[in-house]
């Protein structure tokens, strides 16, 4: 009895201890730079991002004309469309092909022909039939483009007899690449490119990190290999795993969702490939910045809110602010949707995304110097 009074009036008094702990907290706060990121500008950047660059409403759709009236009649309905918030006239073709070819490249999402009868119908009183086609791979900018174009047509019709509709002018809307509209064939083959870059970057960035921390990297870097091979070498497996798993994706995208592939399926796996280098080059460029597995776990998921709002996955980018549509095409994911969908979609030909391969291929060769100039300065260090 006597000892164990005598051991519990040596412990020492507990106390409630709040301030000490809570300025220890504060105190890891404070040096964690990570931390204080994710945790004060993370929100801030959404906010922005919701209040500015995110538009719902859809307007200033790129619109070509083929105009084979040439008459006073078809430019004021031109400049009624042009007029209307809703449509933006982005170039003039000459032919018929030219017009459909311009569709496919995705440099426009409604076409305009104006026949060449148009204006001699309006004079006899007959109606005069203005064909619309409409990309239909994006189900809300096609319902309002179409609905739009009716409206302008209308308000032709009436400004010619005001209080009298006599002989309205006609839109024949035809929905391309769509007619159904269905959504999953839209926002699937962006939602291939968002996984992608998920898995990639996440994997790829913590499996370096991973063996930072158990001391098997500096072992690497011991040994005769040149930094930019040490990156190739450790990007290969993970490249072919990538690749992989976007074939695995097509077809459960093909087979189990129905979603059609106009396009060729070989170019599309080639111009994956420059998507997949640059993906791999940021994840290991994210690598050599991080110093723990929940810092390359948070900066990794730090790239996945401006590819999701930023990149034309679900807002359109031009409807975006100039600043935010300049970020835009600093981001990868912005020019593998256009590869994906204008395949997929439109079956658009590799003349007509070539600029975005090769836009991709420079990312990624940069991505990867950036990485191996990084690590050798981590190194030296």
């Amino acid at each position: 009895m006597t000892t164990t009074t005598q051991l519990n009036s040596r412990r020492p008094r507990r106390t409630f201890g709040l301030r000490p702990v809570a300025r220890k907290e504060f105190t890891h706060i404070l040096r964690d730079p990570s931390t204080l990121f994710f945790a004060l500008l993370i929100p801030i950047i959404q906010l922005f991002l919701f209040g500015y660059a995110v538009d719902t409403n859809v307007r200033q759709i790129p619109t070509v004309i083929y105009d084979e009236s040439h008459t006073q009649q078809s430019r004021s309905l031109i400049q009624a469309f042009a007029a209307s918030d809703i449509f933006h006239i982005s170039s003039y073709v000459q032919s018929e092909p030219a017009l459909y070819a311009t569709m496919r490249s995705g440099k426009a999402q409604v076409a305009i022909r104006i026949p060449y009868d148009y204006a001699r119908s309006l004079q006899r009183g007959t109606t005069a039939s203005v064909l619309v086609l409409v990309d239909g791979s994006d189900s809300s900018v096609a319902g309002i483009a179409v609905n739009a174009s009716t409206g302008v047509a209308l308000e032709q019709s009436l400004s010619r007899i005001p209080g009298v509709i006599s002989q309205p002018i006609e839109v024949r809307p035809s929905v391309l690449y769509n007619p159904s509209t269905r959504s999953a064939n839209f926002f699937i083959p962006g939602l291939i490119a968002i996984l992608l870059q998920t898995m990639i970057i996440l994997l790829i960035a913590l499996s370096l990190v991973r063996e930072r921390e158990r001391g098997t990297l500096e072992q690497l870097t011991m040994t005769p290999i040149a930094p930019l091979g040490l990156m190739l070498g450790k990007m290969i497996p993970y490249g072919v795993l990538a690749f992989s798993e976007l074939c695995l994706i097509l077809a459960i995208m093909r087979f189990i969702f129905q979603v059609p592939i106009h396009g060729s399926v070989f170019m599309l796996l080639l111009m994956s490939l420059p998507f997949l280098l640059t993906v791999l080059g940021v994840g290991l460029f994210i690598s050599t910045r991080a110093h723990t597995q929940a810092e390359a776990f948070q900066l990794s998921m730090g790239t996945i809110l401006p590819s999701v709002f930023l990149s034309g996955y679900i807002f359109q980018i031009s409807t975006m602010p100039a600043f935010f549509r300049g970020i835009s095409y600093l981001i990868p994911t912005t020019y593998y949707i256009q590869i994906i969908r204008g395949i997929v979609l439109r079956g658009s030909a590799f003349s007509d995304l070539w600029v975005n391969a090769l836009v991709l291929t420079l990312m990624g060769a940069g991505a990867i110097l950036l990485a191996a100039r990084a690590f050798v300065r981590q190194g030296a260090a």
